[in-house]
């Protein structure tokens, strides 16, 4: 399985490549930051970023793209911020027919570093040591979006099955 993962935002947009399946090693084929001017005009930030994001889309074809689902924050020009980044790449990836999934950051954090209250350093250490790196990427933005890719791999294997499992128990109800 190939995700792009992404990690929102309108000033530095982590964007990361993981290829491989739950229970082997993990490939890392790209890693980097979609940049916008915190002083451009926000229509022409968020078109930045789809440019950015069609670019990895284009270069890595991914087969599912992992954003980080956004959560309330103290400081609601950042969520709005976020919120619009991540819409931007659900639709790049919709446009395309790639399927989305969204992690929350505890989620995220827990499925890399085994604590859903893991620091910034701590998951960045752990999306290293998995992907066998010689440093952690910069900024961390950029290890964020490795480990929504990592998150995704190792979790869509039991989401597939409870969704499969939910399907069956549905379609049971219907035929009585």
């Amino acid at each position: 399985m190939r995700v792009l993962g992404v990690d929102p935002g309108l000033t530095r947009c982590g964007v990361g490549v993981v290829e491989g399946v739950a229970g082997r090693p993990l490939t890392m084929l790209g890693v980097g930051v979609v940049r916008t001017p915190a002083d451009a005009e926000l229509s022409h930030r968020l078109v930045a970023v789809e440019q950015g994001i069609e670019e990895w889309l284009d270069t890595y074809r991914p087969e599912v793209v992992a954003v980080e689902r956004v959560f309330s924050q103290h400081n609601v020009s950042t969520v709005m911020g976020t919120a619009q980044a991540s819409a931007v790449a659900m639709l790049c990836a919709a446009r395309r027919g790639i399927p989305v999934a969204l992690h929350t950051p505890s989620e995220v954090k827990a499925a890399v570093t085994g604590s859903g209250r893991a620091d910034k350093a701590q998951v960045g250490a752990m999306v290293t040591r998995l992907l066998r790196l010689d440093a952690p990427p910069k900024p961390a933005d950029a290890a964020d979006a490795l480990a929504l890719a990592i998150c995704h791999i190792w979790r869509a294997p039991a989401q597939n099955r409870l969704q499969q499992a939910v399907a069956q128990h549905a379609s049971k109800g219907r035929t009585r």
